[in-house]
């Protein structure tokens, strides 16, 4: 690797093997997410139709598919009602498939990382943390048979019906425990969430849309007791994008009137939508309806510009579902929420709070919800 060919050996201080291995897993994770995936790929399983979920099984990992990822977030209030948000976000990454694993304890055949943030919404301030380890001697892990994910002492588990959240210390943490309170909502069509064109370039995709919170908030050195709402997605899958796609902008809100929305839009390189991007309406009885990319519009109301990587994302959204009288405003709840992970994936990418004010059929509603932005940061090249 050209970052190492002037140090010796000896000489090489830690924060420059951490950022080796962070350039290995970020290679690996484009391989799959970025690329078509005709070799890597082929030796996993992949997302096909028919798929048949069954719960609680398919909260555990999915050790056949190459790429899974568990993620949680919500906004969570304080006893004196001081507003935070969170995200909580294991990824499972496979480096070869379980046939050929070994059975050595020191073997590397499963990256995992791990991404946290907290916005304090009242305070305008946000923070994030990171882990990436090889999965060795149990230090990090998905277990397939019972919900158990884990990066050190960060952990996600089902406890019963409830999801145990535990990540972070006392600068900056969570402990918290998450009950559905509505049935997980299938994504797509006949079980699979279509990313691009072509057979298998999907994923198996659930989300529990509303999850009642409880737990304690470790923020600057105080813990808060705090209670909100939740959101978790569930992806697993080989291949999902094709080397024209780069980056995807996602959407989930959370109304008061226990009405729930999750929208994505794939882009190309010249900025149009993949035809397959899609979303889900989740009705306050928990059924829910797909829509696709022709029933929905979203439109960019703004930009920000990071200090921190240079990238200019899209700030301040209207979502539009005309023919479900459904349009919303989405404001972010601080402008910088971006995470630029240099000690695991080595992607910037913009993941935040927002406040939802619109109208549903005529009614004025309000509530909360997440954007994720990722490929904006078009200038950066890993150094590997």
């Amino acid at each position: 690797m050209a970052i190492l060919q002037d140090v010796p050996p000896g000489q090489r201080p830690p924060w420059l093997m951490r950022t080796v291995f962070a350039g290995v897993v970020l290679g690996l994770f484009f391989a799959v997410s970025f690329a078509n995936g005709k070799e890597a790929g082929q030796a996993f399983r992949r997302a096909l139709p028919g798929y048949v979920y069954r719960f609680p099984a398919d909260h555990a990992a999915h050790p056949d598919f190459r790429t899974e990822w568990w993620y949680y977030t919500g906004h969570l209030s304080t006893t004196k009602g001081r507003n935070f948000g969170f995200q909580l976000t294991f990824f499972r990454h496979a480096l070869r498939p379980p046939s050929a694993e070994s059975q050595s304890r020191w073997s590397m055949h499963t990256l995992y990382f791990v991404h946290f943030a907290l916005t304090d919404e009242d305070g305008n301030s946000y923070r994030f943390q990171e882990k990436v380890s090889r999965g060795a001697l149990k230090m990090a892990g998905a277990d397939p048979e019972v919900y158990h994910a884990w990066v050190e002492d960060w952990e996600v588990r089902l406890q019963g019906k409830t999801h145990r959240l535990k990540a972070g210390k006392e600068d900056m943490g969570i402990d918290l425990t998450l009950a559905p309170t509505k049935e997980a909502v299938i994504h797509g069509k006949n079980g699979v969430s279509q990313k691009a064109v072509g057979e298998g370039y999907a994923s198996h995709y659930y989300s529990l849309t509303r999850m009642q919170s409880a737990g304690t908030l470790y923020w600057r050195g105080k813990s808060y007791d705090v209670s909100g709402q939740a959101w978790m997605d569930h992806e697993f899958g080989s291949n999902q994008l094709r080397d024209y796609q780069v980056g995807w902008d996602w959407f989930s809100v959370q109304l008061d009137n226990q009405t729930e929305l999750m929208l994505y839009i794939i882009r190309h390189g010249d900025g149009r939508a993949d035809p397959t991007s899609s979303g889900t309406l989740v009705y306050p009885d928990g059924s829910s309806e797909h829509l696709s990319l022709s029933t929905f519009k979203i439109e960019n109301k703004g930009t920000w510009q990071s200090k921190k990587s240079g990238t200019t994302y899209p700030s301040g959204w209207k979502l539009k579902v005309p023919g479900k009288k459904l349009e919303l405003k989405l404001v972010p709840t601080v402008k910088d929420q971006e995470l630029t992970t240099r000690k695991s994936t080595l992607v910037n990418y913009w993941e935040g709070s927002v406040r939802v004010t619109g109208k549903l059929e005529g009614k004025d509603v309000k509530g909360r919800g997440y954007v994720e932005l990722t490929g904006y940061d078009t200038d950066f090249r890993p150094d590997i």
